[in-house]
């Protein structure tokens, strides 16, 4: 199958029928993320226990790139600690950049199906958007990140 074509299927799948696109009502940490050239806005939900990512989920509106983007993220960062989820942050920003190895770029699995994203500048917010976020959510509520207190923030 040829690489767009991949692109496109992958893409489609995560955009149409997105496994994480719902309201979570349990969240330790949310955070609302624009991209103001296009308007593509989303919140993410993520619920943190003991510095693990045990949930999460995003709502919002804006194009297939950024929509599908998000849910891979979520995909990829279920499961993880928070300082795992920070590392394929960087290995996703990186790719975009075009400075990530092969390698680097398996641990991102159908997320890297976005690295000719770089050849489109306009979509290359489109693309980052949750993942800014989440770092963005993880700077801010650092303390947050780290406990279970769904009230400390």
């Amino acid at each position: 199958m040829e690489t767009q074509e991949l692109y496109r299927e992958i893409l489609n799948e995560h955009n149409i029928n997105p496994s994480h696109k719902t309201e979570m009502a349990d969240a330790t940490i949310s955070l609302n993320g624009v991209n103001p050239s296009c308007g593509d806005n989303i919140t993410l939900n993520l619920k943190v226990e003991d510095g693990k990512i045990v949930d999460g989920s995003f709502t919002g509106s804006g194009c297939a790139v950024s929509q599908a983007s998000c849910d891979m993220m979520l995909d990829l960062i279920i499961g993880k600690t928070v300082d795992e989820a920070n590392k394929l942050n960087d290995v996703f920003m990186g790719m975009i950049r075009g400075e990530s190895s092969e390698e680097d770029m398996e641990q991102l699995d159908e997320a890297a199906a976005l690295q000719d994203i770089s050849k489109m500048p306009a979509r290359v917010k489109c693309a980052v958007l949750g993942w800014r976020t989440m770092k963005e959510m993880f700077e801010s509520n650092s303390k947050c990140a780290t406990c279970s207190n769904p009230n400390c923030h």
